[in-house]
C-alpha cells in the first residue's frame, strides 16, 4: 500500500540529498509520492535515484520552512507524512521499523544525537493531525531549528511514540560551536513541565517600537515554557510599521493583555503597564529578545529564596548576531557582575539583564523615572536601576536564560554616542 508521502527537508548539499533519495528504496513499497523543500543555495546535482516516483522540488515561500510546510501539508492526501532531514539517510535497518501509527499515537519521533545533545525528531506523522497542528513560522520562533521541537512541544505527550535503533545514517554532523548552542536551546524545549512548588508569582512587561518582525518571537517565548510566566503584558509605543497588527494575532490568549500608546518612549510605555501588574516579580523582555525555553522554572528556583532587601535579580546574557533577516549566529555568552552603588552602575560594560524586578520595589518607585535628559527615552533601564539601589539591593546570580538579538537597530548604550552625555547628566 503506497500510503506515505515523504518530505525532504533542509539538505545543504546535493551529495547529502542523493543519499537521501537514494535510501528510499528500502520502504519504495509504501511511497506515494517525494517532495524535496529546496534550500535558497542548494545546487541540484543529482543521479537516477532508485525509486520510480516523480520527484517534486519546491522552494520555501520566503524561506520560512513553518509556513512553507503548513501551506504544502493542506495539498497531501496520503494518509501519512514522512520527514527526513539534512545529512540524514535511511539504512536497510528501517525495514525492521513497522511505519504505522495506532489508536491515539497521531506522531512517530526518533533521537538525533550529536555530541551527546539528542534531539527528538518527528519521522511519521498522521497527515490529517499534521492539518490540524500547524507549525510555528520563522516570526515565532529564533531560527529554523527551533521549528520541529517547539512544535513537539505543544502536543500532548500521549499523541507520541518514540522509535529508536540504527535506521538512520548520517552523511556528515554540522557540530560546529554555533550550530551546538541552537541544540543546547532546542533541546530545552523537550523538558517536562517542572513545578516551583510554592514558588513566587511572575509577569512579563514588553514594550514595542517598530520590531514587528521579531516581537512575535519574543512573546511565544514566554508561552514556550516548561513553566510559564502568569501573565504577559505587552504595549505598542506608536510603532509606524505593521507591528501592531502582529501583536494583536497574540491578544486573543487569555494570558496576553495588549495596549497601545502614542510614541512616548519606553519608560512610559511600560509605566503604563504597571498598574496591571499582580504578580509579586516581573521580568522585562525587549520586542528584539527572547527567553530560553526553561527561562522561568531557572527564575522561580532563584526567586523562592530571594532575600527581602532585594529589588532586582539578574545574571548573565547570551548575545546572538543577525546574520540576514533568516539567520542568527551564536555570539557569546555575557556574564554579569555584582553591582553595589552608583559608580559600579554606570561603568558596567553591558545591559544589565534580565531584570527581574520585585514588584512592590517598583511600585513605591512610582515606575520609570521620566528624567528630562531625551524626555526620558532613552536608558531606562539604568535610570530605574539608579533609583532602586537607594533603596534596594540588586543581586546577580550566574544564570543564562535571556537572549539578545545583536542586529542593525539595536540600540545600546556601547555604541550610542549619548551615554557619555547621559553618564554627565546622572551624575
Amino acid at each position: 500500500m503506497k500510503d506515505i508521502h515523504v518530505l525532504l527537508l533542509s539538505y545543504s548539499s546535493s551529495n547529502s540529498l542523493q543519499q537521501a533519495l537514494t535510501s528510499l528504496k528500502f520502504i519504495r513499497d509504501r511511497i506515494r509520492d517525494v517532495t524535496v523543500l529546496r534550500e535558497p543555495n542548494l545546487s541540484l546535482q543529482l543521479g537516477v535515484p532508485s525509486i520510480t516516483q516523480e520527484i517534486k522540488y519546491i522552494k520555501l515561500i520566503n524561506e520560512d520552512l513553518g509556513m512553507s510546510l503548513n501551506g504544502y501539508i493542506q495539498k497531501l492526501t496520503c494518509e501519512y507524512v514522512l520527514f527526513l532531514y539534512d545529512q540524514d539517510c535511511f539504512n536497510s535497518n528501517i525495514r525492521n521499523i513497522e511505519l504505522k501509527l495506532y489508536g491515539n499515537h497521531y506522531v512517530m519521533t526518533y533521537p538525533h544525537m550529536i555530541k551527546g545533545i539528542v534531539i527528538q525528531r518527528p519521522l511519521l506523522v498522521k497527515t490529517a493531525f499534521l492539518k490540524q497542528a500547524n507549525f510555528f513560522s520563522k516570526y515565532q520562533v529564533p531560527f529554523k531549528e527551533a521549528v520541529f521541537p517547539s512544535w513537539l512541544s505543544r502536543l500532548n505527550k500521549s499523541y507520541i511514540i518514540t522509535v529508536s535503533g540504527d535506521f538512520i545514517s548520517q552523511t556528515g554532523k554540522e557540530n560546529t560551536r554555533h550550530m551546538m548552542q541552537k541544540l543546547n536551546f532546542i533541546e530545552k524545549y523537550q523538558y517536562d513541565s517542572e513545578p516551583v512548588g510554592n514558588s513566587p508569582s511572575i509577569s512579563v512587561i514588553l514594550s514595542n517600537y517598530n520590531m514587528a518582525t521579531y516581537v512575535g518571537i519574543a512573546i511565544n517565548s514566554c508561552l514556550l515554557q516548561s513553566n510559564p510566566p502568569d501573565k504577559i503584558l505587552v504595549i505598542d509605543d506608536g510603532s509606524t510599521d505593521n507591528s501592531y497588527e502582529e501583536l494583536e494575532k497574540w491578544s486573543i490568549l487569555p494570558e496576553v493583555k495588549l495596549f497601545k500608546q502614542d510614541n512616548k518612549g519606553k519608560a512610559k510605555a511600560l509605566n503604563n503597564l504597571i498598574p496591571y501588574i499582580d504578580t509579586e516579580f516581573v521580568v522585562e523582555l525587549d520586542a528584539d529578545d527572547w527567553f530560553d525555553p526553561d527561562a522561568f522554572s531557572i527564575i522561580k528556583k532563584y526567586l523562592k529564596t530571594l532575600p527581602d532587601d532585594v529589588g532586582v535579580l539578574y545574571g548573565n546574557l547570551r548575545n546572538w548576531i543577525q546574520m540576514n533577516p533568516n539567520n542568527v549566529k551564536y555570539k557569546g555568552i555575557k556574564k554579569g557582575k555584582p553591582i553595589s552603588n552608583k559608580s559600579e552602575l554606570l561603568s558596567y560594560l553591558l545591559p544589565v539583564g534580565p531584570r527581574i524586578y520585585r514588584t512592590s520595589s517598583l511600585k513605591k518607585n512610582n515606575g520609570f523615572p521620566i528624567i528630562k535628559f531625551e524626555d526620558g527615552r532613552m536608558y531606562e533601564d539604568v535610570v530605574i536601576l539608579n533609583d532602586l539601589l537607594k533603596k534596594n539591593r540588586l543581586l546577580y546570580k550566574d544564570f543564562t536564560v535571556y537572549n539578545v538579538r545583536v542586529h542593525d537597530l539595536s540600540i545600546t548604550k556601547k555604541n550610542h554616542s549619548n551615554w557619555s552625555d547621559f553618564i554627565n547628566y546622572l551624575k
